[in-house]
């Protein structure tokens, strides 16, 4: 779902402006009119036919060269009847190849096309790039009812993951394909390697998906139950500016049929049965809608070799992913987590992990990646300084690495309790004094700050002038020793309000000893879905309910224990550091905007005997920390302010 970075709104939907070199195998314009106004005219046009804003048309100039010998478009059918779209890029030499699929409804079926040429595509063109350069065949397919796909779109609908998988066993049985086929890409092309991959097409091989939902609704669209429109408003023009890109080839190329098709997408994707927006207003709490789009339930089918890759900070999608990685075999997997954003699937570091395990599952190379530790997380992730758009991502490094040989991590669970002064004792602290005052009262909603909004800079927004009175902060004692933590997190928090329901958001920050405070990670509760599924709830992540029938207003001024859930994280916090919960209303976190409560209310926490609230953590064993601290700056979408 990739309203992202480097190819999302946020760094500009760019649609081509200018001519190009004919690709193999496609014409160019030839009746004498100027390509380049041309193109810009029709966009245009387009935007303002379907509802696209103008501001999202911008000039790209620059180009990518075909690393390809020869391109196959066209389309192929699924068990329904539907067409869809696809488009192959071919490599080099002598075939059949291995083939990767990219598949998703943004603009893959387009790859290879005139747009894509000018490198205007919500996927990389550099890693189809690699991919060709190591003897892959690439092909794109878009989902049903998008682009120039037949059918009308359904979001993660059922037939998403079978039609994944009859492209799959199409590709098998091509000539220039030798049958072995794999799937890569993130996002809405990760949702997709899961949902086939669910569906076992017995010629699918192994598959590399980053950035996934599996659980959208908990994972993006109400998380903790707080609803982030925000976020999807702003994907849905993302999407129709693939679209976009999409009818710029097909014009150029002279197809008529992908031109009436996609036509015939964007109205369709404006109607109330498509139109995903309208559909989230419709199924505002869990329900059997939601759930048939859940594939998470059915991730555990999955019997293929997984290469999975995560970002902690994800402004995206967030990095929660339902979770699916304990579904499946953990021989199988091989997992790929760290700091960052939405897009670090791009970092060469991570491809050289991709094209090995490849070559690995789909080649038959013995190259030992079967002996590679099962999972890999980066500390401190870097990158070049002052880089822009892509380049930012590619260039992504890890500062450090810790190295497990076997998924699931084990870890200690640890626990810093909220006490009395603002306290938040952990490990030998002393007990707050019984005379302390046992509670701790907030005015809401005073939104916290925000972090991480800007397309290409990880930041905090300002404090709201109400925040002394608006937060409820608890700052640990300098810590003896480092901790590195990992995993999810819970703030287990007893919560009155003087309002029958409100939002709660928890943000963890590490204070340095030079008092740079560092953004960690952060949940978000709406308090009348606080009742948890105990078959999947641990100590440190609270599973909600999350059915209408667990949803229970709040007595004024009762307490009531909220488990606020932090998504996975790993973070090292360095003696001398402080640990510090930020409790207040929720705020923008990248692309997540939420539709919180409004009520005004006195929020309280309680934290005596009879109410303990705590934060209940997952620490790693056996961890050299480095002892320099990387500047804050270079850390990414992990800011620092004073």
């Amino acid at each position: 779902m990739a309203l992202t970075a480097s190819r999302g709104i946020f760094r500009g939907i760019v649609l081509a402006v200018g001519l190009v070199g004919a690709a193999v195998g496609v014409a160019p314009v030839t009746d004498g009119r100027d390509p380049a106004s041309f193109q810009l005219d029709i966009s245009t046009d387009a935007a303002r036919r379907w509802g696209v804003p103008d501001f999202l048309i911008l000039e790209d100039k620059s180009s990518i060269q075909p690393r390809w010998s020869r391109r196959v478009v066209g389309y192929l059918t699924t068990r329904d009847g539907v067409a869809l779209r696809y488009s192959v890029l071919l490599p080099k030499g002598k075939g059949p190849f291995p083939v990767v699929i990219n598949y998703s409804g943004y603009d893959p079926g387009a790859i290879g096309g005139y747009s894509y040429l000018r490198n205007n595509s919500a996927m990389s063109t550099s890693i189809d790039t690699s991919l060709l350069e190591g003897g892959y065949a690439v092909m794109g397919v878009n989902a049903r009812g998008t682009g120039c796909s037949e059918g009308l779109f359904d979001f993660l609908g059922p037939a998403y993951g079978t039609d994944g998988a009859d492209a799959v066993e199409w590709a098998a049985v091509q000539p220039w394909s030798n049958g072995s086929i794999g799937m890569a890409n993130w996002s809405w092309a990760g949702m997709s390697q899961i949902a086939t991959a669910s569906e076992r097409p017995p010629h699918l091989k192994a598959i590399a998906p980053g950035m996934a939902l599996t659980d959208p609704r908990s994972d993006s669209w109400a998380i903790g139950g707080v609803p982030s429109q925000g976020f999807v408003s702003g994907w849905w023009m993302f999407l129709h500016s693939r679209w976009l890109s999409v009818v710029r080839s097909a014009d150029v190329e002279r197809d008529s049929r992908c031109l009436a098709q996609a036509e015939r997408n964007f109205i369709s994707g404006e109607t109330a049965a498509v139109n995903l927006p309208s559909l989230l207003i419709r199924h505002p709490l869990r329900d059997d809608w939601i759930e048939r789009r859940t594939i998470l339930n059915k991730a555990n089918r999955i019997n293929v070799p997984v290469l999975s890759m995560e970002a902690f900070q994800d402004e995206a999608t967030t990095v929660r992913a339902g979770y699916y990685h304990e579904v499946l075999d953990p021989k199988q997997l091989w997992l790929v987590a760290t700091n960052g954003n939405h897009d670090l699937y791009e970092s060469l570091q991570f491809r050289s992990t991709l094209l090995s395990f490849f070559d690995h599952f789909l080649k038959s190379k013995s190259n030992g990646f079967e002996k590679r530790p099962h999972v890999e997380i980066w500390q401190e992730a870097i990158s070049m300084p002052g880089a822009v758009s892509h380049a930012k991502d590619e260039q992504a490094r890890a500062g450090w690495v810790v190295r497990r040989e076997s998924f699931p991590v084990p870890v200690r669970v640890v626990e810093l309790e909220l006490q009395g002064g603002h306290r938040l004792a952990f490990e030998g602290s002393t007990a707050a004094a019984a005379t302390e005052d046992a509670t701790d009262s907030y005015e809401y909603p005073v939104e916290g700050p925000t972090v991480n909004v800007e397309w290409n800079k990880s930041s905090w927004g300002g404090l709201s002038p109400a925040w002394k009175t608006g937060s409820a902060i608890y700052t640990s004692a300098p810590l003896s020793r480092s901790v590195v933590i990992y995993g999810p997190a819970s703030a287990d928090l007893w919560i009155s309000s003087t309002q029958s329901d409100t939002d709660v958001q928890v943000t963890l920050t590490e204070v340095r000893p030079d008092n740079q405070e560092r953004f960690v990670q952060r949940g978000w509760l709406r308090l009348s879905n606080r009742a948890l599924d105990a078959s999947r709830s641990t100590s440190t992540r609270p599973w909600a309910c999350d059915r209408p029938d667990c949803i229970q207003a709040l007595s004024p001024g009762v307490p009531v224990l909220g488990r606020v859930e932090l998504a996975k994280v790993s973070h090292a916090f360095r003696a001398g550091s402080r640990i510090r919960v930020w409790i207040d209303a929720p705020s923008a976190t990248g692309s997540n905007r939420f539709d919180h409560s409004s009520l005004q209310s006195t929020n309280t926490i309680w934290h005596d005997a009879a109410h303990p609230s705590k934060l209940v953590m997952g620490e790693l064993a056996d961890v050299g920390v480095p002892g320099a601290v990387t500047v804050c700056e270079q850390v990414l979408m992990q800011p620092c302010r004073l």
